[in-house]
């Protein structure tokens, strides 16, 4: 039963992106490669040991190798994204992105086979059956457990924000939610999953941990499916909260944010700031808010109890932060609005072809 453990959190700022991505047909429609991709094919050197599948065998994982400073970001992402979009081609596959494809129908896919998720499906049931969900994960190295369980109970207040921001699965099984990011909400169906609550110490995390693996709740700590998590195996604050993005640039702009972000709060834990008490409620509500209406979401302020728009906040944080890539995504149409113009304008066809990774 794997654990963490306090002593992986040795080193600041270090950065790894996890992303999730479908595996499609030459019509852009998902489709079982991961065995494939996976098991059956030698994949490009710099995806040898970071790339797995995932429930489905249709959804697969790449995982950048550990970047040490934000500067290298963009072309680590970059040159990982070409191996796979090159691996797939050669196999016969493309590679498309959004937190949930709009015509995967999980009644009509293949689960993997490998013992985890069979066990995770005997276990959960119905929720895991259909989980056809796609995330980003972001992570920040941070070099002392205490502070980095002291990051991740402050960071829940801005998780809202970065899913408005991200809002990419509009549709499921082939049709329209009303929901900006279906797949936040369907993924909120499995245990140990959404905003989660505080922490008060390291101490107290790994005894949460602790107990999870040890009463079965859990086959390893890697099925704390939180928004934000303190990871500990790999010693960093985990940020599990956006939707897919097929466009780079996106992922970059988040990761830039959520690294300074993170460095911001490590800076005013250092300097012995106390922290908010913040209703798991109140998180809820705004995540509620920002999967619901995406770029068009406000949110209840902590300090005022009124409303703020995305705007406000997102502007805050760009003044505070200097990461101006925020605004970018906040001017131009979100994921979802997007998917839902070209379906509209174009059918089902074009769709899909918006969602394709391209070859770099």
């Amino acid at each position: 039963m794997e654990r963490g453990d306090a002593a992986n959190f040795d080193r600041m700022g270090t950065l790894g992106i996890e992303e999730e991505f479908f595996v499609v047909d030459e019509r852009g429609r998902p489709t079982s490669g991961t065995d494939r991709l996976v098991y059956e094919t030698e994949p490009p050197e710099i995806l040898d040991g970071r790339l797995d599948h995932e429930l489905f065998k249709c959804v697969i994982e790449t995982q950048t190798p550990l970047i040490e400073s934000l500067d290298d970001a963009e072309e680590t992402l970059n040159a990982v994204r070409s191996a796979l979009c090159e691996h797939a081609h050669d196999n016969g596959f493309d590679i498309a992105a959004a937190g949930l494809h709009p015509l995967a129908n999980w009644r009509e896919l293949e689960h993997a086979e490998k013992p985890r998720y069979r066990a995770q499906l005997d276990r959960i049931q119905y929720p895991q059956h259909r989980n056809t969900t796609t995330g980003l994960h972001i992570h920040v190295g941070v070099d002392d457990a205490d502070k980095a369980v002291w990051v991740a109970n402050e960071l829940r207040w801005y998780l809202p924000m970065v899913l408005a921001l991200s809002v990419n699965s509009p549709y499921w099984c082939g049709f329209d939610t009303g929901l900006e990011s279906a797949r936040a909400k369907i993924f909120e169906a499995l245990p140990n999953t959404g905003i989660p609550t505080a922490f008060d110490s390291y101490e107290a995390f790994d005894e949460f941990e602790r107990t999870m693996v040890e009463n079965g709740s859990i086959d390893d700590r890697g099925e704390l499916w939180f928004d934000v998590r303190p990871h500990s195996e790999h010693g960093t604050v985990e940020v599990r909260t956006p939707d897919a993005q097929a466009d780079p640039e996106r992922v970059l702009a988040f990761v830039e944010y959520i690294h300074a972000r993170i460095i911001d709060l490590c800076e005013r834990y250092e300097d012995g700031e106390s922290g908010h008490r913040q209703r798991r409620e109140l998180l809820d509500e705004n995540k509620w808010r920002a999967l619901r209406y995406g770029h068009d979401a406000s949110f209840i302020d902590r300090e005022s109890a009124d409303t703020v728009s995305l705007s406000q906040a997102v502007h805050r944080e760009v003044d505070r932060l200097g990461v101006g890539s925020l605004r970018d995504i906040l001017d131009h149409e979100s994921g979802a609005t997007r998917q839902r113009r070209v379906r509209d304008q174009h059918g089902d066809d074009e769709l899909c072809d918006l969602l394709r990774i391209p070859s770099q």
